[in-house]
């Protein structure tokens, strides 16, 4: 409902009840819970049939229909006029909190780097008082990083890296063959993460010369720059398959091969989500505004919050590619 006060307050446009919020808690718990029993399956029993993968993608689905009803809903609320200048002001508050807690996310799976790195890794190998067990439980094991050799875990571990061909003879298993760290200099021109860092920096520039056209009323402009960014953004995860495929197939990197493969594919699986999310994001920002003509100077914040976003992305990007690849 909306209406004027008589002591001159802005309008303020209030929706009726709505079922979308129930919904969407309902596909984002359902794809939660299947990415992580997905995970799960893929470390502990390799091989076996599951249904996690059918959750992961069922509760995806489930999601992101839910989100294209209510968006559709909000941007048709927002053409009409309803929405006031202190209703788009919470909007702008909403996707800084959503922003702010996906930093906090990935904070965790940096926390969680840095621990392995910095503490428990060289505690394994018998360095500080914490390790003081290594003669006893790892003799002869020697910390350094990347990690392609890890002693043996719990009982269980060992079970499915056996199962998985990881299990070496002396009772510790190997990870990775090779590792997907900077090569050096001499083979950098063959180094995939060096051309996604390139082209996602340059993909964040690009968006902001899209931001400035559509300040100016340039359409035409926006829609280019866009787009280019777009493109630069399917380039990048073409990138990170080709990436992947030669970490599983080449180099023997696996989700289950040691703590190395497990923060890898965590931290740039991860990210490559997001940045899917975001490409998706600014692919219908495009088609809004090619195709239906969104958007203005004064009334582009769909666009906007996009944009924060794809900039945020690029931000974890070049911390990521400090801490996995060169650091």
């Amino acid at each position: 409902m909306a209406g004027q006060s008589k002591t001159g307050y802005e309008t303020y446009y209030v929706p009726d009840s709505s079922k979308l919020a129930v919904s969407a808690t309902i596909g984002m718990t359902t794809t939660v819970y299947g990415a992580a029993s997905f995970i799960n399956d893929n470390s502990y029993r390799p091989g076996e049939e599951t249904n996690s993968g059918f959750i992961l993608v069922a509760g995806l689905v489930w999601l992101a229909a839910t989100l294209f009803q209510w968006f559709s809903i909000t941007i048709k609320e927002n053409r009409a006029g309803m929405n006031s200048a202190q209703l788009k002001h919470s909007y702008v508050l909403g996707m800084q909190w959503f922003i702010f807690s996906e930093v906090m996310f990935f904070a965790a799976f940096f926390g969680a780097l840095f621990y392995i790195r910095n503490l428990s890794g060289p505690w394994l190998a018998g360095q500080g008082e914490a390790g003081a067990m290594n003669g006893l439980l790892w003799p002869g094991f020697e910390y350094n990083w990347p990690l392609l050799t890890t002693p043996q875990d719990a009982i269980g571990g060992v079970q499915a890296q056996a199962a998985a061909g990881h299990l070496a003879n002396n009772g510790e298993f190997t990870g990775a063959e090779k590792h997907l760290s900077f090569p050096g200099f001499a083979n950098i021109a063959h180094w995939l993460p060096l051309y996604n860092t390139i082209i996602l920096l340059a993909s964040s520039f690009t968006c902001h010369i899209a931001h400035v056209a559509m300040k100016q009323n340039d359409r035409k402009k926006f829609n280019l720059w866009l787009f280019i960014t777009v493109a630069m953004g399917f380039t990048f995860l073409y990138l990170q398959y080709m990436e992947y495929h030669e970490a599983l197939f080449e180099y023997g990197i696996h989700l289950n091969s040691g703590v190395y493969g497990t923060t890898f594919f965590m931290l740039t699986g991860f990210h490559g989500f997001h940045v899917a999310m975001g490409t998706f994001m600014l692919l219908v920002q495009w088609l809004r505004s090619a195709g239906k003509g969104h958007f203005s100077a004064n009334d582009q914040f769909g666009f906007e919050a996009s944009s924060w976003y794809w900039h945020f992305v690029d931000v974890v990007w070049v911390f990521l590619f400090l801490f996995v690849y060169i650091i």
